[in-house]
């Protein structure tokens, strides 16, 4: 029996931290018990980095390229048998890399191929094959073959290259520890260790990912300088085990100083240093930092908003933090467009000032047109006009007060319609996921239907709203939920009866692949009108319909529902529509979507699943830098009169 051999090394030495900037590298310092930062590097055991920065990938010089005429080679990787390590090996692989953008000469490529074997043996240690053996081979000899390069110059064709591994038996994880640096220190905020456990593969990636959780369970216990001081490590080739000993500095626990923001010229720094100011006195807490980073992005005024936190903390004991910001153009314009079969094409344009009277008091001006092919009147022109203000951090306090007025025209198949409508409401974010409205509307108007006189209004209620996002991408979430409720009392003033309109939608999506290539989406609405069982008092507008884009795709505008003498659609006052849909990533930047939306439109009040309409499809995706253009086509399943056949809807942003 061989003796027991059993070699410390740090990982950092072995330079298993070269994809972290330089600060970290250095932060791996050596403690006393180990070896040094030579040792380890020249150690046949240490653990490598994957990755690149290795003199083997830098293209050849130019005396090389001059003295002799380049030599065209092939690179073959051979499969180990372990999907990993081939994965690891073809990254790092300089030979494969430079065979067609850095032409080389015969001695080049003897001396890539020898500098291949330190880098396959570095992806070897960083996946856990401490005894295994890399094997590179030039038209099937090995690098350091005698008068090699004089035997390959002139070369038939490209030299068939080699580039695999013998792996041997991978080491896993034989004991995992947390110690302070200082034995008093307490570390207790850092948690568990995460991410990797015994009898995992010994991969290096793994056991630095392992450390940097504990920081940041440190950090976020109010420990803004924690970090691990030193990664211990002990290679056991008897019994194929590593052992990993993290030795953790907490630093001081602190709470943050006054902040400031830099870089704003044109904003009210009373304003800024209100949303700032949320951190001072604080426990140091990154999520916080971040918050407060992103109410000032949400202001709309800054392009850029960046934090800086000092070094040391100051003279009270509490760590400085400034937010540098760069502004924003204060003006924009910008136009918007859609498609969709009996609906017709719709262009929206808007101007936008983001910083009105100097407190990021947002002013937007839109106008919308469109032509529906479906209309009551045989009128099919379409109208909007609106102008929103919104004024933040009223008083100080997270809060933005929103002001909207707009005059409409609508020539619907459902209704005619003309009106005014304002609102005024205070919204606020509690949390950065969660956003809370609440305040009143009005509106007066006139409405006609199929067979009922021409009806003028003047409605008043309140309105209130709850939004939750917490997906990563508002117009191409892979992953993460969202949900809207409306709740809405509505009074009408000129008689009739009150009744209250609520809706509730939520959607979900699901990264299958975890590469964002395969997408499943979930969509579900419900909504219900209570406090009536006559949906003639209730205005059309205010009712319920389904169909259509971001509906229910294959069927008309609001044609799912109860219907008039006529065959036009009277709105209903319940509703419930559901969609399922998977996006496939197909090429570059194109990529297709399958789908099937359900919905229906009750009489009573009381949502209803039973007589859902459904309509399936096919989609075309393209991603651009504002989010995918979408081009859907949809077949009705169920026959429903006056409906065409299949429905096209064009636009910018997934369906939902």
């Amino acid at each position: 029996m061989r003796p027991l051999h059993r070699l410390p090394v740090l990982l950092a030495a072995a330079g298993l931290l070269a994809s972290l900037p330089p600060e970290a590298s250095r932060a791996q310092a050596p403690s006393p018990d180990a070896t040094s930062n030579a040792a380890a590097k020249d150690s046949p055991d240490a653990p490598a980095p994957v990755g690149s920065g290795d003199t083997a990938g830098a293209p050849p010089s130019p005396a090389e390229a001059s003295d002799q005429a380049s030599l065209p080679y092939e690179t073959t990787l051979k499969e180990t048998g372990n999907g990993e390590l081939d994965g690891a090996i073809r990254t790092v692989s300089a030979l494969r890399r430079l065979q067609t953008v850095a032409p080389t000469t015969a001695e080049g490529l003897v001396a890539r191929a020898t500098q291949e074997r330190d880098l396959v043996t570095r992806a070897l240690r960083a996946e856990g094959f401490y005894d295994g053996k890399p094997v590179v081979l030039v038209d099937g000899k090995a690098p350091d073959t005698p008068n090699l390069a004089l035997d390959i110059a002139h070369h038939q064709g490209p030299v068939p290259v080699t580039v695999g591994a013998e792996p041997g038996p991978r080491y896993t994880i034989g004991s995992l520890r947390v110690s302070p640096e200082v034995p008093e220190a307490d570390i207790s905020g850092a948690g568990d260790i995460q991410g990797i456990k015994v009898g995992d593969p010994a991969r290096s990636e793994a056991v630095i990912s392992a450390g940097d959780k504990l920081t940041e369970g440190m950090k976020d216990t109010g420990f803004p300088f924690a970090q691990v001081v030193r990664r211990r490590v002990v290679v056991d080739h008897d019994t194929h085990l590593m052992e990993v000993t993290y030795i953790l500095q907490p630093g001081p626990r602190a709470r943050f100083a006054t902040p400031s923001v830099e870089g704003a010229t044109r904003v009210d720094p009373k304003m800024l240093n209100a949303v700032a100011g949320q951190l001072d006195g604080r426990q140091y807490d990154p999520k916080q930092l971040d918050r407060v980073r992103r109410d000032l992005v949400n202001l709309g005024v800054f392009g850029t908003v960046r934090t800086k936190t000092g070094d040391a903390l100051d003279n009270e004991g509490r760590l400085p933090t400034t937010f540098l910001v760069v502004e924003r153009p204060r003006h924009a314009i910008g136009i918007t467009g859609a498609y969709e079969t009996r609906n017709g094409p719709t262009v929206t344009t808007y101007w936008e000032h983001r910083n009105l009277f100097g407190g990021a008091e947002k002013l937007r001006l839109e106008g919308t047109v469109g032509r529906t092919d479906q209309s009551s009147s045989g009128n099919s022109f379409n109208a909007k006009v609106d102008a929103n203000l919104r004024s933040p951090w009223i008083a100080g306090r997270n809060l933005t007060l929103v002001a909207d007025i707009a005059a409409i025209r609508e020539r619907l198949l459902a209704y005619n319609r003309d009106a005014v409508t304002g609102s005024l409401a205070l919204e606020t974010k509690p949390e950065p996921r969660l956003t809370l409205s609440g305040g009143i509307l009005t509106e007066v108007g006139r409405t006609t239907e199929f067979e009922t006189p021409t009806r003028h209004y003047q409605l008043v209620g309140l309105l209130g709203t709850a939004v939750w996002e917490d997906t990563d991408n508002l117009l191409d979430p892979s992953k993460g939920v969202r949900g809207n409720l409306l709740v809405s009392p509505i009074y009408p003033i000129n008689g009739g009866d009150p009744f209250v309109r609520l809706r509730a939608t939520g959607s979900g999506y699901y990264d299958v692949t975890g590469s964002k290539s395969t997408i499943l989406a979930g969509r579900l609405s419900v909504g219900s009108i209570v406090g009536t069982s006559d949906y003639l008092a209730v205005p059309p507008q205010l009712r319920f319909y389904s169909g259509g884009g971001g509906s229910v795709r294959g069927y008309d505008f609001q044609r799912i529902g109860p219907r008039r003498a006529n065959d036009t659609p009277r709105g209903g006052l319940s509703v419930v529509e559901a969609s399922i849909e998977v996006r496939q990533k197909v090429y570059g930047n194109f990529g297709m979507a399958a789908f099937v939306d359900g919905g229906s439109v009750g009489s009573n009040s009381n949502p209803s699943f039973n007589s859902l309409a459904f309509g399936a499809g096919l989609g075309v995706r393209y991603a651009t830098a504002i989010g995918p253009i979408r081009a859907d086509v949809a077949l009705p399943l169920k026959d429903i009169s006056g409906n065409s056949g299949y429905g096209l809807y064009v636009g910018i942003g997934q369906a939902f």
